[in-house]
């Protein structure tokens, strides 16, 4: 935070400067009008491109044709596109023609890993779409929803859809990746590894709910209010911190609330508020490695930074990720030294909205810069490349998306994030050699399972 200023004050300040700017244009009606016509609802463009960027065609909702699926039971992902090969592998040797549709994060990793690294590149598939429940509320956001004063929340906004299907700068990005459409319950039995330049693995397990009253299916359309999610995490390993309950409350606009945190000890069967949850401070069950900001690459309040669009661009992107979460893959086979094996990655060309956060004069966080990379379609960020406080590039991160059946959005499957100086990276969010795979929008949550007294109970 920054010295001798509220942090909110200064955020305040920030955004009443750039107010005055074209920066904060409003969506015209003429805009507006082109969701759902040459914009699909959530304001990705429809038409596809010569170069490989698929055309948007949402002839799916749901459960695709032919496609055998029990929806809500953690039945893992089913590949509609299983039988497709690569178009072409990118690798260190042909890298050159390639390069202006990568990030930096990614040539960092063919630099440092150039016998092994790749980039299998499949065709392009955009035939998944989102409710019309969803669709109305998105054109209602894109007519009515506007970044509060203090750019640390959002107003006219409802339930149902990201706040800003037209963005015009890039906190209303911002806020798109941190208020997408997803499930409105989880539950998902998961695994981390930690894998070391050395080849040795740091196994974490952890059961993990996830409440998202916003996201609930019945709301949709209502007035953007109570909380954003609510979460309780309960540590299985490592065995010196099994027991251990950790419950979050996330607020929808961090200028009025913040994010409230409990913690449970089995050591001393003590429930303790924490004073602060967010930020750069250390990702349990991660090794230090993941801040807890990180996690779907960014998240919490966006206050430390100053939020700037660097327009689309076409870049090579994980996409449809179905292959990486079977349950036939097994750790050993996936988890490599360096990176993932690539034999189960899948990228697409997309067009990417460039987001760049570049901390705040006077504020602290490892990460000087975030440069992060928006799918158009849904606004959630699939890749970032973090820069440290000097300015140089530290660590590239990516989530594997797929379209859950289930809940008619798209999930955050496994996730890499590799430190570019140790050869170290973590993989988050593993759930292949579990018995069930995410159980989304089952409805069974509720808000008494994510408070102190459960975190004591959990526990227990």
């Amino acid at each position: 935070m920054k010295v001798g200023m509220a942090p909110r004050l200064l955020a305040a300040l920030t955004v009443g400067v750039l107010a005055t700017g074209s920066v904060w244009a409003k969506v015209t009606a003429d805009e507006v009008a082109k969701l759902g016509k040459s914009l699909n609802c959530t304001g990705g463009e429809k038409a596809g491109t010569a170069s490989g960027v698929p055309e948007f065609t949402g002839k799916w909702l749901g459960v695709p044709a032919g496609v055998k699926y029990t929806p809500h039971t953690g039945q893992p992902p089913v590949d509609p596109y299983a039988n497709e090969k690569p178009l072409f592998t990118i690798t260190a040797e042909n890298l050159s023609q390639y390069a202006e549709r990568l990030t930096e994060g990614q040539k960092a990793m063919f630099a440092r890993y150039p016998q092994t690294f790749r980039i299998p590149v499949y065709t392009g598939h955009r035939d998944f779409r989102f409710t019309d429940a969803t669709c109305a509320s998105a054109k209602k956001n894109a007519q009515d929803a506007v970044v509060n004063s203090d750019g640390l929340g959002v107003t006219g906004a409802v339930k149902g859809a990201l706040p800003f299907p037209i963005p015009k700068n890039g906190l209303e990005l911002a806020f798109n990746n941190l208020l997408p459409s997803r499930a409105y319950t989880e539950e998902t039995l998961r695994d981390n590894g930690i894998v070391f330049a050395d080849k040795s693995i740091v196994y974490g397990r952890a059961d993990n709910k996830a409440l998202s009253p916003v996201q609930a299916v019945d709301v949709a359309g209502q007035p953007l209010v109570g909380a954003m999610s609510q979460t309780i995490n309960i540590t299985k390993l490592p065995e010196r911190e099994k027991g251990s309950v950790s419950v979050i409350a996330e607020p929808l606009d961090f200028g009025k609330d913040k994010r409230l945190g409990w913690s449970y000890d089995p050591g001393t069967r003590r429930v303790r508020q924490l004073p602060e949850y967010g930020f750069d401070q250390p990702l349990s069950g991660t090794g230090g490695k993941l801040t807890i900001d990180s996690d779907r690459l960014f998240n919490g309040s966006p206050e430390r930074y100053n939020w700037k669009s660097l327009g689309k661009k076409e870049i090579y992107v994980p996409a449809n990720a179905y292959k990486v979460h079977a349950n036939t893959v097994k750790y050993v086979d996936l988890l490599k030294p360096g990176h993932a094996s690539p034999d189960f990655m899948r990228y697409e060309l997309r067009r990417v909205w460039v987001l760049e956060a570049t901390l705040k004069s006077g504020y602290r966080h490892m990460y000087g810069k975030r440069v992060l990379f928006l799918d158009e379609d849904t606004g959630q960020a699939v890749m970032s490349d973090f820069y440290d406080a000097r300015g140089q590039l530290w660590q590239y991160g990516l989530v594997n998306y797929y379209y859950a059946f289930d809940a008619n959005v798209w999930h955050a499957g496994t996730s890499f994030y590799h430190d570019l100086n140790s050869g170290a990276y973590v993989a988050y969010n593993l759930f292949q050699e579990r018995p069930l795979g995410p159980i989304l929008n089952k409805g069974n949550l509720d808000a008494s399972m994510f408070t102190p007294q459960a975190a004591r109970n959990a526990g227990n």
